[in-house]
């Protein structure tokens, strides 16, 4: 995961159960798999459960793969990227790049620059990844309850480590039903105001996955507000049923 800014793991979840085993739907219809992972730093050092070589795309620091059989996922340029647990693909904008991860997909600005809080570590000016609400450990049964469950969360941890020295206030600029992938979901998107550097762009949406619609997916954005705001509806609007079939075989591992 990159440092900074958007698009950081929310850690409590598999952090807490050791070294990523989760379930994603308890009856069997449809689900996914993970498997252990060496530790992973994103934003402000947090721990990125996802896997890959940024579970947001890209900065931070990136360990070795687990065993010498196994390889980072490849770094995607242009089209789209698959997340075939949720069974979508995120569209990868001009200047993005995109990553499968082990639980998700993401997208991420190829612009970087040293984080204004702390100078060591990267951040990168945009980007967003798609992950089952279960999780993240998001609360709610409907797309809107989860949406807005998670955007503090979303908020706290693209914007408020030390990269950016925390937030210290935010507005709310949207909060409306929005379908995706041909399913009815929930967004909410606020401006984070940080203490130092950049404020943010953060949003939540939250939907059925076409691949088990028992299932949330949550799409988490962020956007330095010196960057085009819309790149947001443009993945929003270009977020695809995975054509290819995907969603997992409700095993664990």
């Amino acid at each position: 995961m990159r440092t900074g800014i958007a698009v950081a793991a929310a850690v409590a979840v598999l952090a807490g159960i050791g070294v990523g085993v989760y379930v994603l739907a308890d009856d069997g219809s449809g689900g996914g798999t993970a498997s252990s992972q060496q530790d992973r730093r994103g934003p402000g050092g947090q721990e990125d459960p996802f896997g890959g070589s940024g579970g947001g795309g890209g900065g931070g620091e990136t360990p070795a793969p687990d065993s010498p059989g196994e390889s980072e996922p490849p770094t995607i340029d242009s089209g789209s990227v698959t997340d075939p647990v949720s069974g979508i693909s995120l569209p990868i904008p001009d200047g993005w790049s995109g990553q499968q991860l082990q639980v998700g997909a993401t997208v991420t600005s190829d612009d970087s620059y040293k984080c204004p809080g702390d100078t060591s570590k990267t951040c990168t000016k945009g980007g967003a990844y798609s992950a089952p609400a279960v999780v993240l450990g998001t609360k709610g049964s409907t797309a809107e309850e989860v949406a807005k469950a998670d955007i503090e969360a979303n908020a706290e941890e693209s914007y408020g480590g030390e990269s950016y020295g925390g937030i210290t206030s935010h507005d709310e600029l949207a909060s409306k039903a929005v379908t995706v992938a041909g399913q009815k979901g929930y967004l909410v998107r606020w401006k984070a105001v940080t203490s130092k550097g950049a404020d943010g762009y953060v949003e939540s949406l939250a939907f059925p996955s076409p691949a088990d619609p028992e299932r949330i997916v949550v799409v988490r954005f962020g956007v330095d507000t010196g960057e085009r705001q819309s790149v947001i509806d443009e993945i929003t609007e270009g977020i695809e049923v995975d054509s290819s079939g995907g969603g997992g075989d409700g095993q664990d591992v």
